[in-house]
C-alpha cells in the first residue's frame, strides 16, 4: 500500500510537466512566427519606399522598349539607361505590385526623378511618345514623299507611286508613333483627303458650276494653292479661274507650266521663260484648254473650300502685285496696265 500511495505524486507530475514544455514550445513558436512576419512587413515596407522613391534621372528621356521584351530585360535597360538604380528593385516590384497588366512595348518619355513605381505605370499605361509631322499645303507628292521617307520614327518602304497619285494626300499635322509603317502613314493621308473632297462637293454652292466633279475640284484646288500663299485670295483667285472655264478661255496658270516641265516635282529652280510658256505638254494652260490631266500639287481644305465656295466677282485676270499677293482685274486692257505695273516694280528690284 505504501509503494503505490509513494508512487502516485510522481505520475501526476508528468502529463504537469508536458504541458508546460507544450506551452513553451508553443510560446517560443508563436514568438518566432511573429518575429517572421514582423520582419517580412517592415522588408516590405522598406521595399515599397525603395521601389516609390525618386528614380535617378536629372532630366527627361525618351527610351524604345522593343516588343517581346520579358521584365527582367527591361528592368535591365531601365537601369542601363539610368532610369532607376536598380533593376532588381524594378523586376520585384512589377512582380510584387504590378498585378496582372503587361508592360507595353513602345517609346517612352521617362520624366526626370520617375520611381520604378511609376516607370512601371507608365509603361503599363501604354502611353507612348506620339510624335507629329507637318505637311504644308502645296506640296507635291514627291516632295511629301520625301518627307515622310525622312520621318524619324516611321519604319519601311514608300508605297509605289501608282498608289499614291498627286492631289491624293492631305495637308495637315499627323501624329505617329514609333514604328508606324510609312504604307499606312500613307494611307491616312489619303483616306483624310477622300473624306474631306466628299464632305467639300456635298457642300458646294452654285458659284461652283463648272466643276463637274469632285476630281475637277481638286485639279483646280492644287492651281489655287499654287498660285497664292495668302489664304484671303483663294476663293477670288478660284473665282477667276471659274470665270474663265466658263467662257471656255485658257486659264494661263504658270504652277501648271512649271509642274509640266519639272515632270511632277513642282519646280525647276528658275524664273519661267516666254520658251518655256510655248513647250507643249498636258499642263500648258497657255497652249491647252480648260482643266490639266491631274492636280498639280496637294491642296489643302482652304483651297479645296475655295474652289467649291468661290467668290462673287467677274473678275477675269490676276498679276502679282509686289507684296505676295495680287491685283485682279475684269479686262484685259486693266490688266495689261497691271502687268505694265508688275514688271516696272521687278526692275526697280533688279536695280537695288
Amino acid at each position: 500500500m505504501n509503494d503505490r500511495a509513494d508512487q502516485s505524486p510522481k505520475h501526476a507530475q508528468v502529463p504537469s510537466r508536458r504541458r508546460r514544455t507544450a506551452r513553451l514550445l508553443f510560446t517560443t513558436f508563436l514568438i518566432g512566427a511573429v518575429t517572421v512576419v514582423t520582419v517580412a512587413v517592415a522588408g516590405i515596407g522598406f521595399f515599397h519606399r525603395a521601389f516609390a522613391a525618386p528614380g535617378p534621372l536629372t532630366e527627361d528621356v525618351m527610351l524604345v522598349i522593343p516588343r517581346g521584351a520579358s521584365v527582367r530585360s527591361i528592368a535591365a535597360l531601365l537601369e542601363a539607361q539610368g532610369v532607376v538604380d536598380d533593376a532588381t528593385v524594378f523586376s520585384w516590384g512589377v512582380r510584387g505590385f504590378g498585378g496582372e497588366r503587361p508592360l507595353v512595348a513602345g517609346e517612352y518619355a521617362f520624366p526626370a526623378a520617375v520611381s520604378a513605381r511609376d516607370a512601371m505605370r507608365l509603361l503599363q499605361s501604354g502611353k507612348v511618345v506620339a510624335r507629329n509631322l507637318t505637311i504644308p499645303e502645296g506640296l507635291t507628292t514627291l516632295q511629301i514623299f520625301a518627307m515622310v521617307d525622312a520621318a524619324e520614327g516611321l519604319d519601311g518602304a514608300l508605297p509605289a507611286g501608282p498608289q499614291a497619285g498627286e492631289g491624293s494626300l492631305l495637308p495637315e499635322t499627323y501624329q505617329y508613333v514609333r514604328g508606324e509603317r510609312r504604307v499606312e502613314f500613307i494611307a491616312r493621308m489619303q483616306k483624310a483627303m477622300r473624306e474631306m473632297l466628299v464632305r467639300l462637293w456635298r457642300e458646294r454652292s452654285a458659284d461652283s458650276s463648272p466643276l463637274a466633279s469632285p476630281r475637277e475640284a481638286l485639279i483646280l484646288a492644287s492651281i489655287v494653292e499654287r498660285e497664292t500663299g495668302k489664304a484671303e485670295e483663294r476663293p477670288r483667285i478660284a473665282a477667276v479661274f471659274l470665270n474663265r472655264l466658263r467662257r471656255g478661255m485658257r486659264l494661263q496658270s504658270d504652277p501648271t507650266v512649271v509642274y509640266g516641265l519639272s515632270n511632277g516635282a513642282g519646280v525647276i529652280g528658275r524664273p519661267l521663260t516666254r520658251a518655256d510658256l510655248a513647250v507643249d505638254h498636258p499642263y500648258n494652260t497657255y497652249i491647252h484648254t480648260g482643266l490639266p490631266p491631274e492636280p498639280i500639287a496637294n491642296p489643302g481644305r482652304d483651297s479645296l473650300a475655295a474652289v467649291l465656295h468661290p467668290a462673287k466677282t467677274n473678275d477675269l485676270y490676276f498679276v502679282a502685285d509686289g507684296t505676295g499677293g495680287h491685283t485682279f482685274a475684269r479686262t484685259l486692257e486693266e490688266h495689261n496696265r497691271n502687268v505694265a505695273r508688275w514688271r516696272r516694280h521687278q526692275r526697280q528690284q533688279g536695280n537695288q
